[in-house]
């Protein structure tokens, strides 16, 4: 069965247990996500790519599962857990039905999207208690998460090759992006590693690299009573092993580019404070602009997106990315 007539059945409201009166629908580069008043449907596509694999049933059920796990460490009550797509017959599609199970989605409780922490942003409705409580649940998230064995010169190394992936990928025609500062963006960030590699090493070596959320931007922060943070990166261990610093200073540098520099610098300063652990500004500096470099690629990968039609908003998001950049390694 094709994803295109599972998607068609989705979309229809009297197909879901509470009966909304209306289903949003938005579609990403991994998933469906079906959206009534009060939950959430999250449909993965087939898809394959080098660093992930949904092309099989099998495949998309143990993401579903894992999806779920990971998610409640930092949103327990808002995973539900997860539901199978069924078809009894030739045609009769049903969800958590008693038929064949011809797909598997992730169940979430939906979330108010003014309390988005980028949305707040936005409004200019984020308070000092806002930070201090997001910012602690974190600094607990950190604090408890167990430190995992990695070779300091292999974490320095694991810069070192993204990198070179991030300029390989940048310097392409098809983005027209501009090439000088691109070329200058990473002869600084191997500039880096050359003279203070060492700051990475010592990361490594004082036990700091953890299990992390992987992807921590303002847009899956929630400033509820209880703040809660989802969609971690559950499809790729590897891109959840991180320094907690380096995720925090991803926050940080998403929160600067939309105009809120100081809820970076808070959170910084209060995991700094509750954890005792002082990491170097210039090591800081150094995470964000491989950050800024890394969100740049991201962005114009949406042009070789065939269902992307605004290819100019992509490039402009990721010309804004290179700016931060240059703007944190000339310091």
């Amino acid at each position: 069965m094709h994803i295109e007539e599972k998607v068609t059945f989705l979309r229809q409201p009297d197909v879901y247990p509470d009966r909304p009166e209306r289903v949003d629908v938005v579609e990403t580069h991994m998933s469906w996500v079906f959206l009534t008043e009060r939950l959430v449907y999250k449909l993965k596509k087939p898809v394959r790519y080098d660093f992930l694999d949904f092309s099989t049933l099998e495949a998309r059920h143990k993401n579903c599962e894992r999806e779920v796990h990971l998610n409640r460490r930092l949103a327990r009550d808002v995973y539900l857990g997860t539901v199978s797509l069924t078809m009894q017959g030739d045609n009769d599609l049903q969800l958590d039905g008693e038929g064949r199970v011809v797909d598997w989605l992730v169940q979430m409780r939906r979330l108010p999207a003014d309390r988005m922490l980028e949305a707040a942003i936005r409004e200019g409705t984020v308070d000092a208690e806002d930070v201090r409580k997001f910012s602690q649940v974190l600094a607990d998230f950190y604090r408890l998460s167990l430190p995992l064995p990695f070779n300091p010169a292999n974490y320095r190394r694991r810069f070192e090759a993204d990198i070179r992936s991030n300029l390989i990928e940048l310097n392409r025609t098809l983005y027209a992006l501009p090439k000088a500062q691109i070329d200058r963006l990473a002869a600084a960030q191997r500039q880096f590693l050359i003279e203070q590699g060492g700051l990475l090493e010592q990361r490594a070596q004082d036990g700091r690299i953890i299990d992390a959320h992987g992807d921590l931007r303002p847009q899956h922060i929630f400033l509820t009573s209880e703040p809660v943070i989802i969609d971690c990166l559950e499809f790729n261990r590897e891109f959840r092993i991180l320094d907690p610093v380096d995720e925090l200073a991803y926050l940080a540098m998403e929160c600067e580019r939309l105009g809120a520099p100081a809820i970076g610098d808070k959170v910084l300063g209060h995991y700094s404070n509750a954890s005792g652990d002082t990491c170097p500004a210039e090591l800081i500096r150094f995470y964000k602009a491989f950050r800024a470099c890394l969100r740049a690629k991201i962005a114009v990968w949406h042009i070789v997106d065939h269902e992307v039609q605004d290819h100019q908003r992509w490039l402009r998001l990721a010309r804004t990315y290179l700016d931060l950049a240059e703007r944190y390694l000339c310091h």
